[in-house]
């Protein structure tokens, strides 16, 4: 028994000195990437509104500074509920397409060379998805620090006040004037409460009520609530609602949660069939993109895109100095 697990020792040791001889030569012999990589993180989606990624993408290949243009970008979606949803789908589909994780895409661009990665992610808020990201890259910098990866993270697009107000104002286009009645931004939120977003979305409030007389804000999750949205909302002198998504992909809460045409299984209404009946018309922005028409999330506003293209323009530098 001894004997044995003597020999087992020696070839784990064997094994481990290979390995390790096997990395040494590879660092050596690999042609490592000059250019860094761009990675964009989005929660992801499942639904049609997908599409929104790729109109970003184009938007953003467009707009790169000349030098930037040829570097190589990929997606990483962060939730695995998503993953493995939208996976199957593609497999049953016949289409030759698969959802990342983070993880997944900086280990394969890591094993093609790259040693320089700009992490950009899609959320609105600095909250509990990005605090997320941000872990799971410092993770990764410590996972790989023999092999010199250098990982940053871009800012998501509220995060600072000027690009708040940048935010609101390309949204006015959008907005019913006070005399055919009122708007209502609608964000996800986060249901915890020592969550720093949440002075994000105090502060959206704050704004938008130094803006506009008719427009209110409600979450899915979090302080500003349905129930005080959809109250308030009420008490509006027009007779039409007009719901703003205030998300980067008005995908599953817009489409069902909050403009679903139907009950939901536990027989709760949609925001826009509570007021419908209430007595009011409602409706929400819409986009034809190739030919199709979707809900109009975040992601197609050009100027709201250019807060994250500006992001990833600034963090690319970070690595020139």
């Amino acid at each position: 028994m001894n004997r044995l697990f003597s020999s087992i020792l020696v070839f784990a040791g064997l094994l481990i000195f290979l390995l390790t001889s096997s990395s040494s030569a590879m660092m050596k012999t690999m042609t490592l990437k000059k250019d860094p990589a761009i990675v964009i993180a989005a929660f992801g989606t499942t639904t049609k509104a997908m599409v929104t990624f790729d109109f970003f993408e184009e938007q953003l290949r467009k707009e790169l500074p000349d030098r930037y243009k040829n570097y190589r970008i990929e997606w990483a979606f962060t939730s695995e509920i998503v993953r493995e949803r939208a996976n199957k789908k593609f497999k049953k589909a016949g289409i030759n397409k698969r959802f990342k994780s983070l993880a997944q895409v900086i280990s394969d661009l890591e094993d093609e060379g790259y040693r320089k990665i700009v992490v950009q992610p899609l959320h609105i808020f600095p909250g509990i998805e990005y605090e997320s990201v941000l872990r799971m890259v410092e993770g990764l910098r410590e996972a790989f620090q023999d092999f010199d990866l250098r990982i940053k993270v871009g800012a998501p697009l509220l995060t600072h006040w000027e690009d708040l107000e940048t935010t609101v104002e390309a949204l006015k286009e959008e907005l019913l004037p006070p005399s055919e009645g009122c708007n209502i931004l609608v964000a996800h939120g986060t249901g915890e409460t020592m969550n720093g977003a949440n002075i994000t979305y105090l502060g959206l409030e704050r704004i938008v009520n130094a803006y506009y007389d008719n427009v209110l804000i409600g979450s899915v999750e979090g302080i500003q609530t349905r129930t005080e949205a959809l109250s308030r909302a009420k008490k509006c002198k027009g007779k039409k609602i007009r719901f703003v998504p205030f998300m980067f992909v008005a995908g599953d809460h817009i489409m069902n949660d909050i403009m679903g045409q139907e009950p939901d299984e536990d027989g709760e209404l949609s925001w826009a069939l509570e007021m419908q009946k209430a007595g009011f018309e409602v409706d929400a922005p819409t986009v034809k993109y190739k030919g199709k028409e979707y809900f109009k999330g975040l992601g197609f506003y050009p100027v709201i895109n250019r807060v994250f293209i500006k992001s990833i323009v600034r963090t690319l530098k970070k690595f020139e100095r």
